[in-house]
């Protein structure tokens, strides 16, 4: 059975909030285990559903018009994972979610999500701590790709989340930092040989 003690923790890290409304909160997050390479939520699909990561990975990716596969975001353990989107908007979702190792996840109903925006005040806070989060994320990963060259965006990854580069296939980091794999591997070499040196 999965244990709901690291979401506990996130959302009393984010919110304060007391016993009886956690509890409430809790309630309605049912549990899901999921292998690698599932899809969780197809494009074109509506994003019906919020995963929290309990154990493994999740990605939101999507396909450019040059066919190039692009990772937008990445969830790891006590992270959220949703088509954000798609998930407020009830429209069909632009982007997949894809499990990239074995997960073990909660997960929540958009219906439910929004009942609890309405009955407890707090979740209201919760929310709007997490829509605040995912927008300084967006704006600092646009602001890389047109500030920072590969080898600086492959740095500042290695710097602010070096679990991605150490977990995860050369494929995702690739498509994640918006580089080709071969970038990437030349990348790797020039990282490694600086750090050497230094």
């Amino acid at each position: 059975m999965t244990d709901y003690k690291e979401l506990s923790y996130f959302i009393k890290k984010n919110i304060d909030i007391n016993d009886e409304d956690l509890k409430i909160v809790l309630s309605y997050f049912k549990s899901i285990n999921k292998n690698k390479n599932d899809i969780l939520l197809p494009k074109g699909k509506n994003s019906q559903v919020s995963y929290f990561v309990v154990k493994g990975c999740l990605r939101l990716f999507y396909i450019d018009e040059e066919g190039k596969d692009i990772t937008r975001y990445i969830a790891f353990e006590n992270q959220f994972a949703t088509e954000l989107v798609s998930f407020i908007t009830n429209q069909p979702a632009e982007e997949s979610i894809q499990v990239i190792e074995n997960s073990e996840l909660l997960y929540i109903t958009h219906r439910d999500f929004r009942h609890l925006i309405k009955t407890i005040p707090k979740w209201k806070d919760f929310y709007n701590i997490y829509l605040e989060k995912a927008y300084v994320n967006n704006s600092k990963r646009l602001i890389s790709f047109t500030t920072l060259n590969a080898l600086e965006r492959y740095e500042q990854l290695f710097d602010v989340n070096p679990e991605i580069v150490k977990r995860l296939p050369n494929k995702v980091v690739a498509s994640y930092i918006n580089i080709s794999h071969e970038t990437l591997s030349r990348i790797k070499s020039k990282f490694l040989l600086k750090n050497e040196i230094s």
